[in-house]
């Protein structure tokens, strides 16, 4: 079994690295194999000089947008890069590339899928999870976007449905690429990490969540989400897939 992380990257030239080291210190240091990929969204700054330097220091593979094509884009590509050469066992783990996910909690996230969970989920809304920085109106946005999704479109085991932090068994996302193909992801902005999960789920994926302490104090930059579109965009998404058919196997 390999530790694959897939990162979507926009402007993240002094964060990268320390994901990076992180993941290679802490899930290397675990005993497991491992190796990366990063999306390089059509970064401005040092973001791509960033990942050359990486290059030698573990397995990487990467990929550049020209220009900025928005996060749904890029972690759609994230995740077939990742999966392509993926054993149906391998773990894909995605997180942002910010610095504001722990990276330790990998090592208990492996675990649930070795239990038959497809998909782990590092939950803000969980017994023991926090989150340190962000403004009270975000916080409240997030939760009535946790409230709707919950109303309707529940799923067993899930009640953080936009965070980006998640372990994937590589078998289930082969599946829902062969459902969805390109369409696996349409969402271009932040809704699309909503719309991932709710495509796995009317694959049959069993989900399941672990509490997470979200550190947006350690954010490196202003945040790249416009919350009244990100707010639109998701209820767009509930009215779509509500009335949309399941795909045929």
């Amino acid at each position: 079994m390999q530790i694959v992380l897939a990162l979507p990257a926009y402007t993240e030239e002094r964060a990268l690295p320390q994901v990076l080291e992180r993941f290679q210190r802490v899930v290397g240091g675990a005993g497991y194999e491992f190796r990366a990929v990063v999306v390089d969204d059509g970064s401005t700054d040092g973001t791509a000089r960033a990942i050359e330097e990486w290059r030698e220091r573990l397995p990487l593979a990467t990929m550049k947008h020209e220009v900025n094509r928005g996060l749904g884009e890029t972690i759609r590509d994230a995740l077939e890069l990742a999966s392509r050469t993926a054993a149906p066992d391998d773990i894909i783990v995605t997180m942002d590339a910010d610095n504001t996910h722990p990276v330790e909690l990998i090592l208990e996230m492996i675990p649930r899928i070795g239990e038959g969970y497809d998909v782990v989920i590092a939950s803000r809304y969980r017994a023991g999870a926090g989150v340190v920085g962000l403004s009270g109106f975000r916080r409240l946005m997030s939760f009535g976007a946790r409230v709707l999704y919950q109303v309707f479109f529940p799923i067993r085991g899930v009640r953080d449905y936009t965070c980006g932090f998640r372990a994937y068994r590589a078998g289930v996302l082969a599946t829902a690429f062969r459902r969805y193909g390109d369409r696996l992801v349409t969402e271009r902005g932040f809704a699309s990490m909503a719309e991932i999960l709710l495509k796995l789920a009317r694959v049959g994926a069993r989900m399941s969540e672990v509490p997470m302490v979200l550190r947006y104090d350690l954010k490196g930059g202003a945040s790249k989400m416009n919350v009244p579109r990100t707010v639109l965009k998701t209820l767009a998404l509930m009215a779509r897939l509500r009335f949309s058919p399941k795909p045929q196997p």
